[in-house]
């Protein structure tokens, strides 16, 4: 296994790797929006924060040495479904197709309040 950090996104708030490759596979933990250069969550809402949180896993995705498009399941956690047509949107500017499976679902929290929650697996 290789471990990926990267100033670009979010360092780790727990006993976790940002990302780790493993038999030419990325595994990306979920990223929140926060600033990696501020440290807070940015504000204005679910598309600042889904912005915000898509930009920090594409950091991450190219600091492993690979692409977005190399990316094969993304996983959306929401704090509110009623958000998923803003970040469905969101999410569309991000990937191309063909688009990687995926899979988004409303959760009761997120960590530091967030409105989303974004993993993603890529191929390396």
């Amino acid at each position: 296994m290789k471990k990926i950090t990267t100033p670009n996104a979010p360092a780790a708030i727990g006993p976790y790797s940002q990302a780790i490759i493993a038999n030419k596979t990325l595994y990306a933990s979920g990223q929140i929006p926060i600033d990696p250069q501020t440290g807070n969550i940015v504000s204005g809402g679910i598309e600042a924060q889904a912005h915000q949180a898509f930009t920090n896993v594409k950091n991450l995705v190219e600091a492993a040495g690979t692409t977005m498009s190399a990316v094969l399941k993304v996983t959306v956690f929401m704090a509110d479904m009623a958000d998923f047509a803003a970040v469905n949107a969101i999410y569309a500017q991000y990937f191309t197709e063909p688009y990687p499976a995926r899979s988004a679902v409303a959760v009761k929290q997120l960590p530091k309040g967030a409105l989303i929650e974004v993993d993603v697996i890529a191929q390396m």
